[in-house]
């Protein structure tokens, strides 16, 4: 389930906020509710956030998704009874609010970077301009969403074959692959090394992998969702 929520900015153009802002702001609307505690929770948090996009007319614009409809459903209801909000130092109307479900699809398009450890230990990114590791990538990619869906279901599962059979990714203007985003965390800030795609495809979907493939639609893809990585928008083919 889907929440999209449209801005205006007061006084200056509205600047893309640092995604622990964005992510602040969320839980901050959670407390008092069943979900106020899911910050400090030891576990997956079964939520994320694309990166702020201006719609037809201008305005920025965030979407959150989740798996659990009471999740969105409070958000909602929190943002509902609010004019404007702060999302760290930032002024924000609120112009638009709207929830919504949608169908599923074969093939999706990222709304933020997937984010994917090489060595967790090491706090290492995998670099996909770097490794050129595509196997170790839907791997990687794959057992991290497997593991997300058993602790979400509370059920054992395996997906049979690859996570995605066809991958474009998106080209920087520079030429690299790697996005580095600052994230900026009681005042300091790290780099999150993740990678964005224009496509990600399944050629079929079978009857019996349609939850997973719309949990990972919800939920995110990769490390570091809560955060704002791995946010999926699907795509009519």
């Amino acid at each position: 389930m889907r929440l999209r929520i449209t801005f205006e900015p007061y006084g200056d153009v509205a600047r893309q906020p640092n995604k622990h802002a964005v992510q602040g702001f969320i839980y901050n609307l959670l407390k008092g509710s069943e979900y106020g505690e899911r910050h400090d929770e030891p576990r997956f948090k079964f939520f994320t956030f694309s990166d702020f996009f201006t719609d037809s007319t201008g305005r920025p614009t965030l979407l959150v998704s989740s798996p659990e409809k009471g999740f969105i459903n409070t958000l909602y209801s929190a943002i509902r009874e609010k004019k404007s909000v702060y999302i760290g130092r930032q002024e924000l109307e609120i112009v638009e609010l709207k929830k919504f479900k949608l169908p599923l699809r074969r093939a999706f398009q990222t709304g933020s970077p997937i984010v994917l450890y090489r060595n967790a230990e090491k706090n290492e990114y995998f670099k996909l301009h770097q490794h050129r590791d595509l196997r170790f990538f839907l791997q990687r990619l794959k057992e991290n969403a497997e593991k997300k869906y058993e602790a979400f279901y509370g059920e054992d599962f395996f997906l049979e074959g690859p996570i995605f059979d066809r991958l474009i990714p998106n080209l920087r203007t520079n030429g690299k692959l790697d996005v580095y985003v600052k994230v900026v965390k009681n005042g300091i800030p790290f780099p999150v090394i993740g990678s964005n795609w224009e496509l990600l495809e399944k050629e079929r979907i079978k009857p019996e992998e349609r939850r997973f493939y719309r949990f990972i639609m919800d939920a995110g893809l990769g490390e570091k969702n809560s955060l704002g990585f791995g946010f999926l928008n699907p795509l009519r083919r």
